[in-house]
C-alpha cells in the first residue's frame, strides 16, 4: 500500500512538473519545490541503496518499485532552478546559474542513469542493480561536489 501512495504521489508531481515553472508564485516555492523532490528522490535511491549494501534483505519488487519512483522523481526538479532561486533557504551554489549548460548536462546524465537503474532494477538480477547503483551514486555525487554547498 505505502509502494502505490508513493508511485500516486510521484505520477501527480509528474503531470505537475511540465508546467511547473509556471506555476512558482515566488522563488520560494520554486526552491521548496526542487528540494521537495530531490528529498523524495534521495528516501527511494536510499531503500534501493540500502538492498544492494546488503544492509536490507534484496526485493525485487521493492527495488523495481523504488528505482521506478527514482526515475520519475529525476525529471521533477529542474524546473525549480529558476531566475531568482539562487538565493534564500538553499544549498545550491551559485554556478547552476553561471555553468547552465554545464548543469544541464549533469542533470540530463542524472535522468539517463535513473533510467537505467530503473531497468537494471527489473530485471530481478542484484548484481545489475548494484552496478546501476553504482553509476547513478557517482552521477549524484560529482552534481553535488560541483553545484552543492555542503
Amino acid at each position: 500500500m505505502k509502494i502505490f501512495a508513493c508511485i500516486a504521489t510521484a505520477a501527480a508531481l509528474l503531470a505537475l512538473s511540465a508546467p511547473a515553472s509556471a506555476q512558482f508564485a515566488k522563488p520560494e516555492d520554486a526552491i521548496k519545490y526542487r528540494q521537495s523532490a530531490l528529498f523524495v528522490m534521495g528516501q527511494h535511491f536510499g531503500r534501493i541503496g540500502a538492498m544492494q549494501a546488503g544492509r536490507v534483505p534484496f526485493d525485487a519488487k521493492v527495488a523495481a518499485d523504488n528505482a521506478e519512483i527514482v526515475a520519475e522523481m529525476a525529471k521533477l526538479p529542474w524546473a525549480g532552478f529558476g531566475p531568482n532561486t539562487d538565493k534564500g533557504t538553499t544549498k545550491a551554489k551559485p554556478e547552476i546559474w553561471t555553468e547552465q549548460a554545464k548543469f544541464k548536462e549533469g542533470n540530463e546524465k542524472l535522468m539517463a542513469e535513473t533510467a537505467k537503474l530503473a531497468a537494471a532494477a527489473k530485471t530481478g538480477n542484484l548484481d545489475s542493480l548494484k552496478t546501476a547503483f553504482a553509476a547513478t551514486a557517482g552521477t549524484c555525487k560529482a552534481c553535488h561536489d560541483a553545484y552543492r554547498n555542503q
